[in-house]
């Protein structure tokens, strides 16, 4: 008899463009076509519109998504959703990805800043620091960036496991707690980040700043790669 499907909650903290969401989905479509429609019981919890679950077993595991917020503002949903993510401790594995990296950084004791290095955008290559047993190498992985905000100070408990020098903290891991987070996304569709970028240039970026991003995806991505990654850290969640 096969194991029951992973209960797998998705706290929605942001959304695409409206025009790019008939294209592309939703940030929660969007994981749920990386990782695989089948694979997990999945539930989707709008924290953005200050919907979160009832408790933290409602989940075997939780998602953080990207978000056009940052963590350290003074919105009325982002405490809440820290609180949670800090009574899931030790409860649900959980994983963080862009403005979700961010918040569990911050939400377990660490410091988000809006970075002077500026954007992070277009593909980005990352250097594999501290392996994983759920990676299947330590070569360099690439994948989409779009952030301005940066964690700069660590929380307890967790270590940088991947990063490049433009985000020295790029991706981490809790040694404390079943817990993963990334500042680039895997679930960006190459053709959707590059719809994004251009929905934003004249406005959040510059022409130059928009043409050498697009520019960045002739070369090789590598979601399918870090996807798997995601999965295999779920694989291991009881």
């Amino acid at each position: 008899m096969s194991a029951p499907r992973l209960r797998l909650g998705i706290l929605k903290t942001g959304r695409p463009p409206t025009p790019a969401i008939p294209l592309f989905g939703t940030y929660p479509e969007m994981f749920i076509r990386l990782l695989g429609p089948e694979t997990y019981y999945y539930r989707v919890y709008a924290a953005d519109e200050g919907e979160l679950p009832d408790s933290a077993g409602a989940c075997d595991a939780y998602l953080v998504t990207g978000s056009s917020a940052g963590a350290y503002e003074d919105l009325p949903w982002i405490a809440p959703t820290e609180d949670f993510l800090r009574s899931a401790m030790r409860k649900a594995a959980l994983v963080g990805v862009c403005f979700g990296h961010q918040l569990m950084a911050q939400a377990f004791g660490g410091k988000v800043i809006k970075s002077p290095r500026g954007w992070g955008l277009g593909e980005q290559e990352y250097r594999v620091l501290k392996p994983q047993p759920w990676m299947d190498a330590a070569t360099p992985f690439r994948l989409p960036g779009s952030h301005q905000d940066q964690v700069v100070e660590l929380p307890p408990g967790a270590e940088v496991i991947a990063a490049s020098d433009f985000t020295p903290m790029g991706a981490l891991a809790w040694t404390d707690q079943r817990a993963i987070s990334m500042q680039l996304h895997p679930e960006f569709e190459p053709a959707y980040a590059k719809a994004l970028i251009e929905v934003r240039r004249g406005k959040v970026y510059t022409d130059a700043q928009a043409d050498v991003a697009i520019a960045s995806y002739a070369g090789p991505d590598d979601r399918a790669r870090v996807g798997g990654w995601i999965r295999a850290f779920l694989a291991g969640v009881s």
